[in-house]
C-alpha cells in the first residue's frame, strides 16, 4: 500500500480526488494489510499519469512529459551493452527529469546507479511523494535494464536518502535484503560485469513492450525473481505447517545450498520470504477476520502464541490487539488509515 499512497502524492498536492482512479483500478485503500495485484497497480500507474499529464506523477518541479518513457527505451535501444545503455539513458533524464542528477559509476567489483536531488527539493526527507520519486525512478531504470538484457539483474545493496518506510519491509523482495535507510543520496551497487552485458531486444520488441507501458515496467519485478515465486507459494501452501529449507529444496529437487544461491541471486534470503509470507498474512486476518489472535498464531504456524506477539510487535511496533483496535477505532470514526505503523510506534505522516 505504501508504493501506492506514494504515487498518488502528486495528485494530493494538487488537490486533484484519486477516488475515481482508484475505483477505476478496483483498489480500496481503506484497509492497511491490502496487497494490490500488480495488473491493478500497472493500471493505476498509467490512469496517474494520464491525469497529471506527467510521467513522473507530478513529484518533480517540472513535469516529464507523457512519451519521455517512449523516448528513453529508444535512447538505450541500440546500444553495445548494458553499460553504454545506462550511459544514453543518463543523458536523456537529463533534459526531461532535470530535478534528479543520475550518475553511473563503475570499479573492479560494482556498477552503481547514483540517483540525487538537484538544486531544489523534492520535498521534506520523508515525504511518501519524495520517497516513491526514488522508488520510481530506481525501479524504472532496474526494470528497463531487465528488459534490454533479457534477464534478471540481482541488486548486491542499496541505499535509499530517507528514513525506513512503514512498507520498508516490502523492499527485501522488491529490491534487494541489503536495503539501507539514511543515506544522503540513492546508490544502487550490481556486480560490474553486468554492465558488459549484451542487449538483447530490438524495435520489433520494443513495439510490443511499449503495449500498456510505462505502467507495465513495474510488471517486470516479479517476472525475473522465478525462485522467489516458486518458494512463496510453496511456504504459503504448506502452513501451518512452517517448512525448513532443506525440505522445501527437496521439494524443488535442488540442494539446500543451490536454493540459497538462487535466491541470493534474486536479491532475497529464505527467511525473509518467510517473514513477509507471515506479515502479510497476519496483517490480512486481523484486519478482516474475527478470528483470535491464538487461532491466527495457531494458523501462521508459531508454535506459541508469545512468539507471535514479538514478531508482530517487530513488524509494526504494536500489539497484535492495540493493531486491530485501531482498524476498528479508525472504521468507526470514518477515517482511513493509509499505511500500517511505522516500526518505531508511530503514525505514518500519510495517515489520515
Amino acid at each position: 500500500m505504501g508504493f501506492v499512497t506514494g504515487m498518488l502524492a502528486g495528485l494530493h498536492r494538487r488537490g486533484v480526488d484519486a477516488a475515481p482512479l482508484l475505483a477505476e483500478a478496483g483498489i480500496d485503500l481503506a484497509n492497511p494489510a491490502t496487497r494490490i495485484p500488480l495488473d491493478r497497480y500497472a493500471r493505476l500507474y498509467n490512469r496517474v499519469i494520464a491525469a497529471c499529464g506527467d510521467e513522473a506523477f507530478g513529484l518533480m518541479p517540472e513535469p516529464m512529459r507523457p512519451g519521455s518513457f517512449e523516448f528513453l527505451c529508444r535512447a538505450m535501444l541500440g546500444s553495445q551493452n548494458l553499460g553504454e545503455a545506462l550511459e544514453r539513458g543518463r543523458r536523456f533524464l537529463a533534459i526531461v527529469l532535470p530535478a534528479i542528477a543520475v550518475d553511473i559509476a563503475r570499479d573492479r567489483d560494482f556498477g552503481r546507479l547514483i540517483l540525487c536531488e538537484r538544486e531544489q527539493t523534492l520535498g521534506a526527507r520523508d515525504d511518501p511523494g519524495r520517497v516513491f520519486a526514488f522508488e520510481w525512478l530506481l525501479r524504472l531504470l532496474h526494470s528497463l535494464s531487465c528488459w534490454l538484457v533479457g534477464r534478471g539483474l540481482s541488486l548486491e545493496r542499496v541505499c535509499f536518502p530517507y528514513a525506513r518506510p512503514a512498507h520498508g519491509d516490502d523492499y527485501a523482495l522488491v529490491y534487494t535484503e541489503r536495503s539501507e535507510f539514511g543515506a544522503d543520496a540513492l546508490v544502487a551497487e550490481m556486480r560490474a560485469d553486468l554492465f558488459d552485458l549484451p542487449l538483447r531486444r530490438d524495435e520489433a520488441a520494443l513495439t510490443s513492450f511499449l503495449d500498456g507501458a510505462p505502467g507495465r515496467i513495474s510488471m517486470l519485478y516479479r517476472r525475473d525473481r522465478e525462485m522467489v515465486l516458486r518458494v512463496r507459494d510453496l511456504l504459503r501452501n504448506a502452513l501451518p505447517e512452517s517448512p525448513t529449507i532443506e525440505s522445501v529444496a527437496g521439494h524443488l529437487h535442488l540442494s539446500p545450498r543451490t536454493l540459497h544461491r538462487r535466491l541470493r541471486d534474486e536479491g532475497t534470503s529464505f527467511r525473509a520470504i518467510k517473514d513477509a509470507i507471515r506479515r502479510d498474512i497476519a496483517l490480512a486476518r486481523l484486519a478482516k477476520t474475527r478470528r483470535s489472535i491464538a487461532t491466527v498464531a495457531s494458523e501462521l504456524g508459531y508454535a506459541d502464541t508469545s512468539a507471535f506477539y514479538r514478531a508482530f510487535t517487530g513488524w509494526t511496533g504494536l500489539s497484535p490487539q492495540r493493531f486491530r483496535q485501531q482498524l476498528l477505532s479508525a472504521s468507526a470514526a470514518g477515517r482511513v488509515a493509509l499505511d500500517p505503523p511505522r516500526s518505531d510506534g508511530r503514525r505514518p505522516s500519510n495517515a489520515r
